[in-house]
């Protein structure tokens, strides 16, 4: 049985790429810049992570392990941490490639690394 495409709700922490930046992601799925589209800046990370659980986003950012205890607390929302030594092209390339093949709750709970390997 073939699975559904989900168009997951995607929010970019501060200190990541904007999402013009990211083409092939922000054509295929929701994604929000927490300061470009909300606004928000200097918020501490438990507050990033609060904002995003309220919104049911999945929070992608490059400071993953600040966010590795707080990605277990909630089931509804997930972290996706992104190695920094990674091109915003090939950035731009995994995360497609790893939200298209996710189902929707497949991300929740937990923090999933993107890193330079393949």
């Amino acid at each position: 049985m073939a699975r559904h495409f989900y168009k997951h709700k995607i929010l970019l922490d501060e200190n990541f790429y904007y999402r013009h930046h990211l083409p092939k992601l922000n054509r295929a799925f929701d994604v929000k810049h927490i300061v470009d589209d909300f606004h928000q800046t200097g918020l501490k990370d438990p507050q990033v992570y609060k904002f995003a659980r309220n919104r049911g986003r999945i929070l992608v950012t490059f400071n993953f392990d600040d966010f590795r205890e707080l990605a277990k607390t909630s089931n509804t929302i997930g972290v996706v941490g992104v190695s920094n030594n990674i091109l915003p092209d090939d950035i731009d390339k995994k995360l497609t490639a790893l939200f298209t093949k996710r189902t929707k709750k497949s991300l929740f709970g937990k923090l999933t690394i993107v890193s330079g390997e393949t």
